[in-house]
């Protein structure tokens, strides 16, 4: 579940059922102001909600005097090794400040930055990493690494309270996805501060997005974490950033933008999907409302597969369908099928509803349905359900029994769900 505590890093909530952060990290050298800063501002158009810098030297901390000021979002100062940094950053209006335990230099050092961030109101972050644990636990992650990365967190935190200081969050990241999953839920346990996610040197964007989405994925389905980062080796940090938001989409723990559905193809396909597909999945990036938009190859199972979508589009043979909301709303030549989707994407947008033509309505249902009947032999799902309805209805009515009644749909409920108190909309 959510996190007890609650954080405010520049504004931005974290924990105690705020939405789930996005982070990156900028990937160029922070001393370099106007490449960091555009970087920045592309990571907050993607829709980061905070972005960190590695802070190495003090040339690094001139920058980010002048960042902290010019930053669309929130600014967390990376540091690692060198307190004395994490102080400067502290005094450069740095909204965060990120300490790795494992190098930060001991207790009396971890003191002093947390009274200097007590006095400047400054949030920290308790950043645990598998590579980095201090010396006293490496036998103890030899034998059992996830114990390992748990303990020095738990100790760390420890340490915080004996300070006073409890305005901070805590992460404990591995490259090992089984491994970020298990400390994660046994921290999650045994305090009740925010928790950051990321799976660390997770990879390439390929490599890198699987091993988030199932890691960061299976943590946040179970109300585990408050802020996330996806870490991908790739210059353009915005990436990052993407993958994110189609996790917590995913979940349904936030909304931003469109969500594209598409079947995966099969020998039914009959017109050129694969180029659909990408050319309204680059379309799509210009929207900012979060409707949902199918493409499916495949006219037999149609619409039935994606009558939960918004607007959507099947095809066939030199023809297609446009749908809305599960209903046909007209057939087009398929080379028109996507420029006729955003037509009418762009119409119901401005108009806020579906308009429908009885005529044009009618002739789309009926083209759909010799579809089917071309198709009559394919046992789909919607077809085989039909079926065994009418075959329970049959033997029911055969031996005097109660017709069989579609079970009524279960209500959500929130108190239940992993993602109770978690959901976010646009409203």
């Amino acid at each position: 579940m959510p996190s007890e505590r609650q954080i405010d890093v520049g504004g931005v909530k974290i924990g105690a059922g705020a939405p789930v952060a996005v982070q990156s990290m900028t990937k160029t050298e922070t001393a370099d102001y106007d490449a960091t800063l555009r970087q920045i501002r592309a990571i907050a158009d993607a829709g980061g909600d905070i972005v960190r810098c590695a802070i190495p030297r003090d040339k690094d901390v001139d920058a980010l005097k002048r960042l902290v000021i010019e930053s669309p979002i929130p600014v967390i100062a990376d540091i690692h090794f060198n307190h004395t940094l994490a102080l400067k950053a502290i005094d450069a209006g740095s909204h965060c400040v990120r300490i790795n335990p494992g190098n930060i230099g001991g207790h009396e050092k971890t003191g002093e930055v947390t009274e200097r961030a007590r006095a400047a109101g400054t949030p920290l972050r308790i950043g645990v990493n598998s590579g980095s644990l201090p010396k006293h636990l490496h036998e103890l992650e030899r034998e059992n690494p996830v114990e390992a990365l748990v303990s020095a967190a738990v100790e760390y935190v420890e340490l915080m309270e004996r300070l006073d200081f409890e305005d901070f969050k805590v992460s404990i990241k591995s490259t090992s996805v089984p491994n970020t999953i298990a400390s994660n839920r046994l921290l999650s346990e045994r305090i009740p501060y925010p928790l950051h996610l990321g799976i660390t040197e997770a990879g390439t964007k390929w490599t890198g997005s699987l091993k988030s989405a199932v890691g960061l994925g299976a943590l946040l389905a179970d109300g585990i974490g408050d802020t996330v980062r996806i870490s991908l080796s790739t210059f353009h940090a915005e990436e990052e950033v993407k993958v994110a938001w189609e996790i917590l989409k995913a979940l349904k723990l936030r909304e931003r933008g469109p969500v594209l559905i598409a079947c995966p193809t099969c020998g039914r396909l009959q017109f050129d999907m694969d180029t659909v597909v990408a050319e309204v999945e680059t379309r799509l990036e210009a929207y900012d409302e979060p409707i949902e938009v199918a493409v499916l190859g495949c006219a037999v199972n149609g619409i039935g597969e994606a009558s939960h979508a918004d607007f959507g589009i099947t095809g066939a043979k030199n023809e297609g369908l446009i749908f809305a909301g599960g209903e046909p709303l007209r057939k087009v030549p398929q080379e028109r099928l996507v420029e006729e989707l955003f037509t009418e994407i762009d119409r119901s947008l401005k108009l806020g509803r579906v308009e429908r033509d009885e005529g044009e309505v009618a002739e789309g249902a009926e083209w759909l349905a010799k579809i089917e009947e071309e198709n009559a032999g394919e046992m789909t799902p919607e077809r085989m359900a039909a079926m065994e309805a009418a075959a329970a209805s049959e033997q029911a009515m055969a031996e005097g029994d109660a017709l069989p009644m579609a079970p009524a749909k279960p209500k959500l409920d929130e108190e239940a769900s992993p993602t109770a108190g978690r959901r976010f909309t646009r409203a």
